[in-house]
């Protein structure tokens, strides 16, 4: 049985790290710290380019030898509102001091070209409704393909409301095949609020080569190499998650599982 669901160490310091040697893939890296306001920490992007997402809390940051300031804004995920981030090159430094209690999540894959390390957000970021009825969702899209600064990172967040679905209906990217698919690693940071809820997320293939349905808590990681993977909020529960996608291809293309591509048809006389 593939190990999908990554629980965290703990509840505080470095509570996950994902590397593509222990996801068993190429391209996709995440790590995730929960820190106390004065602590600090610190790491070197080595052959990789870092989306740094501030999830909840504050922090001082020094990356790639400039004093970026003070980040991060909301102190609750659910708020909605847009984060704060830092986009950083392969081959480049970073310090953070939390100057709140915080949340913070590194974003890593292949790192190519070196180029300039940048804020992103809030400004540019806006919150947009995806889907309707019990599928409409909302989007925070971070580093997504418009974003030209770049290699290989594509991030995104997605707040799905209690008993609605999200990642729906079901999809794939999983092969080469552009302009039709593109093979896309992905990881699912999720939350849930109330925190001591739970959602669903399944991944599966056409074939049922994989087919795993998880019961996902607050700070679980999801592992997505390859298949559907569509997720649900139970009743009385929101979700959050942040996406990580990653490939040979800076490009988001996908296949509907063909089952439930009748869904994304719009209603006859509209």
């Amino acid at each position: 049985m593939p190990d999908l669901r990554r629980r965290p160490f703990g509840a505080h310091g470095k509570v996950h790290e994902i590397t593509p040697q222990s996801a068993g893939w190429r391209y996709v890296g995440f790590s995730l710290y929960r820190l106390r306001a004065g602590e600090r920490i610190g790491e070197a992007t080595g052959t990789n380019e870092v989306i740094l997402v501030l999830v909840e809390g504050r922090a001082r940051i020094t990356a790639d030898g400039k004093d970026w300031g003070e980040l991060g804004e909301r102190m609750s995920v659910f708020e909605k509102t847009p984060p704060h981030c830092l986009y950083l090159p392969n081959g480049a430094e970073w310090n953070a001091e939390a100057t709140s209690d915080c949340t913070l999540a590194v974003c890593a894959a292949p790192g190519r070209s070196g180029h300039s390390a940048r804020r992103i957000g809030p400004d540019g970021i806006t919150l947009t409704a995806r889907g309707s009825g019990s599928n409409e969702r909302w989007i925070n899209n971070i580093a997504m393909e418009a974003e030209d600064y770049c290699d290989s990172l594509l991030v995104t967040e997605v707040f799905t409301p209690a008993g609605h679905w999200s990642s729906y209906p079901s999809h794939r990217h999983d092969e080469d095949d552009f302009p039709l698919i593109t093979y896309l690693e992905e990881t699912y940071y999720h939350r849930i609020n109330p925190e001591q809820g739970f959602g669903v997320q399944r991944v599966y293939t056409d074939d049922g080569t994989l087919d795993e349905t998880m019961a996902v808590q607050n700070h679980d990681v999801v592992l997505v190499p390859r298949g559907h993977h569509p997720c649900g909020a139970v009743h009385g529960y929101e979700m959050y998650y942040l996406n990580v996608m990653a490939g040979p291809r800076r490009a988001w293309r996908f296949v509907a599982d063909p089952r439930h591509e009748w869904l994304m048809e719009p209603p006859k006389g509209k």
